[in-house]
């Protein structure tokens, strides 16, 4: 602006949303009101004509903060890879929660996607344009993915104007009866359970990895690495195993086991029943056949063997 001094001098307004980005240029303008400050910011008020009004919009629209991006990056965690496009509901949903456009979180999931280092590793392709900006984000989560999940639901819970243990319906708990820091910890513990649980049946499909079962409420997010042996991978994907609770309950105990090849495994203690009737229908012809594997997130080999070593064969 040059030699603006009083309502109705001509003025042409330079804008950019960032700094070190270039100025766009939105023509003459305006003033309606001036509130000069020596130790704050000063206040103008412009007039734009209809065109400059949509444009500015759409422009300061596509600047993202934390709290999007994290909503978005939570919403990344819980959908199908195929299902991040604009047809999908939930996108719908969040995009008017956050305040952005269906299209921008779209392109911001499949950012996400870009920057996601199993499909990296896999040659799965998102969008680069525009990963830069979210790429922090899963940096964050691979160094501490507890404290960035759980800050991630906390956003998202904020947007719905709800407590964090109120955001979501899945999440069955008490916390009347806790205190203090306990309830924090129970919380996170359980909220972030609740995520883990979601990205790994929608890994899978909601399918049983070893039945097929495809009932969700009869589903587990079964971890490899138990949640209380190593704090460092309870939230990585690679750690889990969808199955239903009839097998997820055997693994935990020891009765069956998977295999570095993906093939299930009976133990000792189980085949000493082979003769009773359930033992065909439930273990016995799963034996070596190979678990139902996933597209994306396929158990990493050294969580299993991990559970090997501790297999009584």
């Amino acid at each position: 602006m040059v030699h603006a001094r009083s309502n109705g001098q001509e003025i042409h307004l330079f804008f950019r949303a960032i700094h070190h980005t270039n100025f766009i240029y939105f023509g003459r303008i305006e003033v309606i009101d001036v509130e000069v400050k020596a130790k704050y910011p000063s206040k103008f008020i412009f007039h734009l004509n209809e065109y400059y009004s949509d444009v500015t919009y759409n422009t300061v629209s596509e600047q993202w903060n934390r709290a999007q991006l994290l909503s978005v990056f939570n919403l990344y965690l819980k959908l199908p890879p195929g299902e991040l496009n604009l047809t999908n509901e939930e996108i719908k949903k969040l995009a008017k929660l956050i305040g952005k456009s269906e299209s921008s979180v779209a392109m911001k999931l499949n950012n996400f996607a870009f920057t996601d280092p199993y499909n990296k590793q896999n040659g799965i392709i998102g969008l680069e344009e525009g990963a830069g900006q979210v790429k922090p984000i899963w940096d964050e989560f691979l160094s501490n993915q507890e404290d960035l999940t759980y800050e991630s639901e906390r956003k998202l819970s904020e947007y719905q104007d709800k407590r964090i243990e109120e955001s979501d319906s899945d999440v069955d708990f008490q916390v009347s009866d806790l205190k203090g820091d306990y309830i924090v910890r129970n919380v996170k513990t359980r909220i972030n359970q609740n995520v883990f649980r979601k990205m790994i049946l929608k890994t899978y499909a909601s399918k049983c990895a070893i039945s097929g079962i495809n009932t969700p409420e009869l589903l587990v997010a079964g971890h490899i690495i138990p949640w209380a042996e190593n704090e460092k991978e309870r939230l990585n994907p690679q750690n889990g195993i969808c199955l239903s609770n009839l097998y997820d309950r055997a693994y935990e105990k020891g009765l069956i086991c998977i295999d570095t090849d993906y093939k299930v495994l009976i133990s000792r203690r189980l085949k000493a029943t082979s003769h009773k009737e359930f033992y065909n229908d439930f273990f016995g012809r799963f034996e070596y056949k190979p678990i139902h594997l996933p597209r994306s997130y396929q158990p990493k080999k050294e969580f299993l063997e991990y559970r090997l070593n501790l297999f009584d064969r």
